[in-house]
């Protein structure tokens, strides 16, 4: 007959495991939409759960004995994975605002379509770019990175030992404005171009002043964008595969505060 002995450490050390890789798995993007059903997120955390559990290797801390104690660490457990993959989310915000400020000089801003992964609205070229993030993630295997991130925050900060101060909330705002550091970088390019296009137009409306400029300008500025926003591909592709490849740091910077 066969018998499985768990002790009750261990049985809320498994807890506090997969209340983190819940949470962070719960935070990153294609895993965060509502499209995905409930039950394959359950699923899918208590599988990834029970394969890294054996091999981290962790303790419990002695100060969990009691309800309360284990209530707060089981609280700590699901800002830590929060927080990490808050962190890697937002390269990916960072690259769907690129599409955005794009859209928006383009004049492609009031055509809108359904985003998958979040059930809102935006931009035809957020969409694109969100879509292409996507797909050099994957390719560049970057859910390799995810697992490798959520084992190492376990070495970095074990269960139950969550502090709160106020490095998280500084860093937090370092990241945020990262975020839009990417979304400028990202589309520079396409900036670039239609803003100086912008200015051309300005100066022929000046120099013919019988040309209906307004007219003119809106099928010209979005044949520019997307004509540099091609040429601008493969140099957003690279840019992103060096960003993807910082994943790992920047969830790793993160908990370092919280450690």
């Amino acid at each position: 007959m066969l018998s499985i002995a768990v002790s009750m450490p261990q049985l809320q050390l498994f807890f506090l495991v997969f209340l983190r890789t819940g949470a962070f798995l719960m935070s990153i993007p294609m895993l965060n939409s509502p499209s995905v059903p409930v039950l394959f997120r359950i699923a899918l955390n208590l599988a990834a759960s029970l394969l890294i559990f054996p091999l981290l290797e962790l303790t419990l801390p002695d100060r969990t004995a009691d309800l309360f104690t284990l209530a707060v660490a089981a609280g700590g457990e699901v800002l830590i994975g929060i927080l990490a993959g808050l962190a890697i989310r937002l390269i990916f915000e960072g690259v769907q605002l690129a599409g955005e400020l794009a859209g928006y000089q383009m004049g492609l801003a009031i055509a809108e379509v359904i985003d998958p992964a979040s059930e809102d609205q935006v931009a035809i070229l957020a969409q694109f770019t969100s879509l292409l993030s996507t797909v050099i993630f994957l390719i560049l295997n970057g859910h390799h990175w995810f697992i490798r991130t959520l084992v190492e925050s376990y070495q970095m900060v074990p269960p139950a030992s969550f502090h709160v101060n106020g490095a998280v909330l500084d860093r937090l705002v370092r990241l945020t404005a990262e975020m839009f550091l990417i979304g400028l970088k990202a589309g520079a390019p396409v900036m670039v171009a239609l803003l100086l296009g912008t200015v051309a137009f300005g100066l022929v409306a000046r120099a013919v002043p019988q040309m209906n400029i307004f007219v003119v300008s809106m099928p010209l500025n979005i044949g520019l964008g997307l004509v540099f926003f091609g040429l601008s591909l493969p140099h957003l592709a690279g840019y992103l595969g060096q960003l993807f490849g910082e994943v790992a740091r920047h969830a790793m910077a993160l908990l370092k505060v919280v450690a």
